[in-house]
């Protein structure tokens, strides 16, 4: 049996469709991008209106925090890459995807929206503050900024994958922006970092787009020329107008360096993806570590089996599911020998029909034809849309309805069932909260069993029972403490 269903081509596209319909979905996040984008380009064309190429402060600082604000700016994405992280663990877990597939999928994504970033914010600032008059120039700049606001993109998704939880990307997310604000060689000038950080201003990737585009401004033929606006840049400084501004900022004025900027983000955003993806498949936070269960009864029982489910891939081992540490918590989980029969809850070709409130003489059929099973010892989920019948469904297998028609088998465990074997041998929670605020879990369980179970069953079999029912989903952990409440879904 092959690992996926699908090849990496089809998994790609079904995992690509997913994630445009989420961000189209999200109209918040876009609406609020979008506004920011148009506002902030619209201030620093205004404010930087038409500047002088002489004053090479301002025009630096137009392209450093344009860099920046498309840069930095996906940092925002930090708590949806988190909040994403465990439907990938278990979606993964299950083989609907692979992690490469997710990874790129995710990142493919975003291009539209860095795209459309890209051309608004860049034709905004590049224009109004009056940047090199060429096509070539403007779609260099733009092509800088595209691969940045990618590069970084890439980044912040990597960060998310290494974290824990949110709240440590966050700041980590805060400590990265500052070397990179710091190293990017506007703020501390190139010749004036201490050599062993030196380093960082080389693989700083707002230091490269920066440069790249800075290069493009002042290489261009309007500025690289000896005389410009009447004063002879090369007979006072022995270089090129164009040169000598870009030195000012240890920026080197080789052309050559804004292709390399393009080669550089290129690698860093590929570089990032694969980063990603080695955490995610690596390096998984979906459950607790340095936990060891041991038996209070050192003699294993033949009905207490505790396996670690793996895909079919497996064998490998995280690094959050692997080997023990010295500081481990040991849980003491009590074997038992409690046998019961396991129930196969199977239902076939059910119809549920209802007077129709506006003609009684018509019935609404609810339920057409439905078929289906729940295996002992699993947890099945029953999935639809709102108004798909799910709550009707659930109440028709359970023998809640009393009006209607209902047509169909329900089974246990192959025979056709009575509605009283069904309340003897299942449990039904409704969409509401019945219990009460003041009853933990186990006391409600204990409650309903000394409920049901006839006077003639020992209290100790009542109270096993519950404690059974209580164990049995190993979610629950410190049941016993806490409210019972039930949440609709």
């Amino acid at each position: 049996m092959p690992e996926f269903h699908q090849s990496f081509q089809e998994n790609t596209l079904t995992v690509l469709k997913r994630q445009m319909m989420v961000m189209l979905r999200n109209i918040a996040f876009i609406r609020g991008r979008g506004f920011m984008v148009v506002l902030i380009g619209l201030l620093y064309g205004s404010t930087f209106y038409q500047l002088d190429a002489t004053s090479a402060q301002v025009v630096m600082g137009v392209l450093f925090q344009s860099v920046l604000f498309l840069g930095l700016g996906q940092a925002a994405q930090i708590p949806t890459y988190c909040d994403a992280r465990p439907i990938f663990y278990k979606q993964r877990g299950s083989n609907f995807l692979r992690t490469p597939t997710y990874v790129l999928a995710n990142s493919v994504s975003q291009i539209p929206w860095a795209l459309a970033e890209t051309i608004v914010f860049g034709s905004l600032v590049y224009w109004m503050c009056g940047l090199k008059s060429s096509v070539k120039a403007f779609v260099v700049f733009e092509i800088l900024l595209f691969l940045t606001i990618l590069a970084f993109a890439a980044w912040f998704f990597f960060l998310a994958a290494i974290s824990p939880n949110l709240h440590i990307a966050k700041p980590l997310s805060m400590v990265s922006i500052l070397f990179f604000v710091v190293f990017a060689g506007f703020v501390v000038p190139k010749s004036e970092m201490p050599d062993y950080f030196i380093w960082i201003y080389w693989i700083d990737p707002i230091a490269w787009c920066l440069r790249g585009i800075a290069v493009n401004q002042y290489r261009s033929n309007e500025f690289d020329v000896c005389v410009y606006d009447g004063f002879d840049y090369c007979t006072k400084y022995q270089m090129k107008m164009g040169e000598y501004f870009l030195s000012l900022y240890d920026v080197p004025s080789d052309k050559s360096w804004v292709w390399l900027a393009v080669v550089f983000l290129l690698a860093t955003y590929v570089i990032f993806l694969v980063f990603g993806v080695l955490v995610l498949e690596y390096k998984r936070y979906e459950s607790p570590e340095h936990i060891t269960l041991t038996a209070e009864n050192e003699e294993p029982v033949a009905t207490d089996a505790y396996a670690l489910a793996t895909t079919p891939t497996s064998g490998r081992k995280t690094p959050a599911m692997g080997a023990q540490t010295d500081e481990t918590v040991t849980l003491n989980v009590k074997a038992t020998t409690k046998k019961f029969e396991p129930v196969v809850i199977a239902f076939q070709d059910l119809w549920y029909s209802v007077a129709d409130p506006h003609d009684p003489k018509e019935s609404l059929t609810l339920l057409k034809g439905i078929s289906g099973y729940a295996m002992p010892g699993s947890i099945t989920a029953l999935m639809g849309s709102t108004g798909a019948g799910k709550t009707t469904l659930m109440d028709v297998i359970a023998g809640r309805k009393t009006g209607g028609t209902i047509q169909g088998k329900i089974m246990l465990n192959g025979y056709e069932a009575s509605d009283l074997a069904i309340r003897r041998c299942t449990g039904y929670c409704e969409q509401m909260d019945i219990h009460s605020d003041a009853s933990t879990i186990r006391e409600a369980l204990v409650f309903s069993a000394f409920l049901r179970q006839h006077s003639s069953v020992p209290d100790s079999q009542k109270y096993d029972s519950s404690d059974g029912a209580h164990e049995a989903p190993d979610h629950w952990c410190g049941a016993s403490r806490r409210p019972a409440s039930i949440v609709p879904g």
